[in-house]
């Protein structure tokens, strides 16, 4: 399959990886450091790094051109080789504007949200000043089936009562969070696919009580974080709700389609730089005698990594692309595609880089640590593996079913 990009969608690659040359990596490690050891505390540059740039147009890249006048004007296909390119460093996709969970609920709001929701929130999204969190998994149900949520969102007269436990709600520790859309039920009597919905809640209502940050692997991911959130009688206004009562789960649907391009290119962009630096590490050490480079051990595993890393960078420009012309439902099987594929290939390729890497690929003086961890928990972020197997197997056998 052979995917042409416009001059335009060339030169926006051009202009990233000149960026990430010029400012993004020589601060990789002064990040890695800082973020260690100053917990929900953001990094000193990152405010200069936001306004360079800004200043370079480099600015809310994901969001595709039918959003215009949010959008740059890049379709899924165009922005899914920048999400690559911001895949390589972990950090460097909020210094554009373009980091999860901002993008997805970026995306609902321009959709699906009033234009004084758009005004008050939305605006302040697009320009970096604030950050956000989306609260949807909950520990006392399997999540992975949203139609399981119990956060209730029950109407009064005048406004909403939120109550509920939510956990792994990424983006709510960060110092700039103000915001958390809140996926809970309205009605409990109607069908399964209508009984929940989102509301916008600040995230300084009263009622919200941070109950613990969540590590993952022993680590916070500060300054991001995901914490555990207990919302109790949080009162929040009527104009709140996100389109109507009852479309939660087709909100949540519509929001996760594009989301999942973007985490799959960036780990694909995580991947390749796994590989990058294994090969590097081949050339430099010896042992018994020669170089890592000559034993055929390596060899296979760095031609089994190439291998695997291409194939799922088609399949993910492949499910862009489906997007882009015929929508989310119609990309569907695509997108369960590459959920199941990469997250997966990319745990095999960082764990055969860090083997590479003997000692040093398990501490901090390389970011192969962290590409795992990323790695694995996209294995169950946005639907564990098990879910998008049954529901493609489904389908698969639907359509060629006699």
């Amino acid at each position: 399959m052979n995917f042409e990009y416009s001059k335009n969608a060339v030169e926006w690659q051009s202009r990233l990886l000149s960026f990430m040359d010029e400012h993004i990596y020589p601060r990789e490690q002064a990040y890695r450091d800082f973020t260690s050891e100053n917990e929900w505390q953001e990094f000193p540059d990152m405010e200069f790094l936001k306004n360079q740039a800004q200043s370079k147009g480099l600015w809310n890249l994901f969001l595709p051109k039918e959003y215009k006048p949010y959008s740059p004007g890049l379709s899924n296909l165009e922005y899914a080789p920048l999400a690559e390119i911001m895949g390589r460093v972990l950090w460097s996709s909020q210094v554009f504007n373009c980091s999860a969970p901002d993008t997805g609920n970026m995306e609902v709001l321009a959709r699906y949200g009033s234009e004084e929701q758009k005004k008050h929130y939305l605006t302040r999204l697009f320009d970096g000043s604030i950050r956000s969190a989306f609260l949807m998994t909950e520990p006392d149900v399997a999540s992975s089936d949203a139609s399981n949520i119990q956060c209730s969102i029950e109407k009064k007269v005048d406004h909403y009562l939120v109550n509920g436990r939510k956990w792994w709600s990424t983006g709510a520790m960060h110092p700039k969070v103000a915001l958390f859309i809140v996926m809970g039920k309205t009605n409990p009597e109607a069908d399964k696919y209508h009984q929940q919905s989102m509301i916008l809640v600040p995230a300084d209502a009263e009622g919200i009580t941070i109950v613990r940050p969540l590590k993952v692997f022993g680590f916070y991911e500060s300054p991001e974080g995901h914490a555990e959130i207990n919302l109790e009688n949080v009162k929040v206004p009527l104009e709140n709700i996100i389109l109507k009562e009852g479309a939660g789960f087709s909100i949540a649907q519509g929001r996760l389609g594009p989301g999942r391009i973007h985490h799959c290119m960036r780990l694909i962009g995580t991947a390749q730089r796994a590989m990058e630096m294994m090969c590097a590490r081949a050339n430099e050490r010896r042992a018994f005698g020669k170089s890592f480079g000559d034993f055929s051990s390596i060899r296979e595993i760095i031609a089994t990594s190439r291998c695997e890393i291409e194939q799922a960078r088609l399949l993910t420009l492949a499910a862009a692309d489906k997007i882009d012309r015929a929508g989310n439902k119609e990309a569907k099987d695509l997108i369960a595609m590459i959920k199941i594929v990469v997250p997966s290939m990319a745990c095999r390729v960082v764990d055969r880089a860090i083997q590479i890497h003997g000692g040093l690929g398990f501490c901090q003086d390389t970011p192969l640590a962290e590409y795992y961890a990323y790695a694995r928990v996209l294995r169950m972020a946005d639907g564990p593996d098990e879910v998008h197997r049954y529901q493609l197997g489904r389908n698969m056998i639907k359509k060629f079913s006699s």
